[in-house]
């Protein structure tokens, strides 16, 4: 214990008599730490408002039929076949035995809700106004623990039953249409039905609120002339990251079709894996930065003060201890600079708030701050340090007393 308070004093020491030297490494370890917590607040928040709007308008896993394909004919003896085969043209088809399929779906323990859907295409009219549409036939108390729907209705309420609809504020407008009005489904061969709009929704993406419609599973089969039937099962699943490999296991296990939110949005997770580098890569920098200044610090201390270690090793203290001595110095430098940087970016984080800039507007997004965040950011800045510190500690160490006297 008394050989280590030896050397935190020591340490402590050293760093005050070169007070100037060590405020400025500190300061610029401040503003380095500064930047990883407000930049990792910030492209977390980004990252999790576009997650949340791509989840927030379709599920997990979605269930559907495979596409017809069309298939050449056999070769049967010297029988040439055409090598060309046109693509067959795909119509609106249920999901076979889509009721045992769900039975089966809900035997993954991964899977949280499962809920049919039956879409396609139609024309909603009012007037003399007409929109192409695409209906989705829901079963309400089931689909929202998919897509939280009514989180985003604007008007009106959550009420899908019989020949009520809900329909997006931009089809709405684009109809002409206000809550309560009736507008005329038509999806051709003479089905069409009038229906009743009960809610106007906001998803916050401008193609899928002028042209989705909910209404209730039994109307919308009766439109697309599929009794009893279902384009699709729609799933969520615990782990949304997971949601491919549960994809893949489900495929495989039922021989069906089953495509994640990853599959559908690989563009988007490419965009945010290309963000979590460009973090990532900043960090890196502000660390070696971070590491460059300490170490030439320490290395500054060593010269400066070889005759002092020289005094020290010929009294007896040995080289671990003066080994540990500079990497006191550059750890205390790292946590210091740690809590100033984390001081600095929790101040931006609250003016960030403050100034409503997370709040104002649908473009904008909440910062994800968690006490990690500071913990992790202080944790690098004190390992940095300490790396920083072994070169010119080891320096130090292998002075040989008499030659550092004699060179002081």
């Amino acid at each position: 214990m008394a050989r280590f308070w030896f050397e935190w004093t020591l340490a402590t020491r050293l760093l005050l008599e070169g007070r100037a030297q060590t405020l400025l490494i500190i300061t610029g370890i401040g503003v380095g730490v500064a930047v990883i917590v407000f930049l990792t607040a910030l492209i977390g928040g980004l990252q999790k408002q576009i997650i949340d709007r791509t989840l927030g308008t379709q599920a997990h896993i979605r269930i559907s039929a495979p596409d017809e394909v069309a298939r050449p004919l056999r070769v049967d003896g010297e029988t040439a076949v055409l090598s060309r085969v046109d693509q067959r043209a795909q119509r609106l088809r249920s999901v076979d035995q889509w009721q045992r399929i769900e039975t089966a779906l809900a035997g993954f323990p991964e899977v949280t809700a499962i809920s049919p859907l039956v879409s396609g295409p139609a024309l909603a009219r009012r007037g003399a106004a007409s929109r192409a549409v695409v209906l989705m036939g829901i079963d309400p108390e089931r689909y929202v623990r998919i897509v939280p729907v009514p989180d985003n209705v604007q008007e009106g309420r959550w009420r899908i039953v019989g020949n009520d609809v809900a329909i997006g504020r931009e089809l709405a407008k684009d109809l002409g249409a206000q809550l309560g009005d009736r507008i005329r489904l038509d999806t051709g061969d003479g089905r069409s039905d009038v229906f009743t709009i009960v809610a106007l929704f906001e998803l916050g993406v401008r193609d899928l609120d002028g042209r989705f419609v909910y209404l209730a599973m039994k109307p919308a089969q009766s439109l697309l002339d599929l009794p009893g039937g279902a384009t699709s099962i729609d799933l969520r699943v615990r782990e949304i990251f997971e949601a491919e490999d549960v994809a893949q296991r489900i495929a495989a296990r039922l021989g069906i079709q089953a495509e994640s939110w990853m599959t559908l949005n690989s563009n988007i997770l490419g965009a945010l894996a290309a963000q979590s580098m460009s973090t990532n890569l900043i960090k890196v920098f502000v660390g070696l930065s971070a590491a460059f200044g300490i170490a030439s610090v320490l290395a500054v201390s060593v010269v400066q003060r070889g005759r002092e270690i020289g005094i020290l090793r010929a009294m007896g203290t040995r080289r671990g201890q003066v080994l540990r001595v500079f990497l006191l110095q550059g750890a205390l430098v790292g946590l210091i600079g740690a809590a100033f940087g984390c001081l600095i970016g929790a101040g931006l984080l609250g003016l960030w708030e403050l100034m409503g800039l997370a709040r104002s507007g649908r473009g904008a997004f909440s910062l994800v701050v968690t006490p990690a965040l500071f913990v992790g950011a202080s944790a690098m800045a004190t390992v940095v340090g300490m790396l920083a510190a072994m070169a010119p500690a080891r320096r130090a160490a292998r002075l040989d007393p008499v030659e550092a006297m004699r060179g002081g």
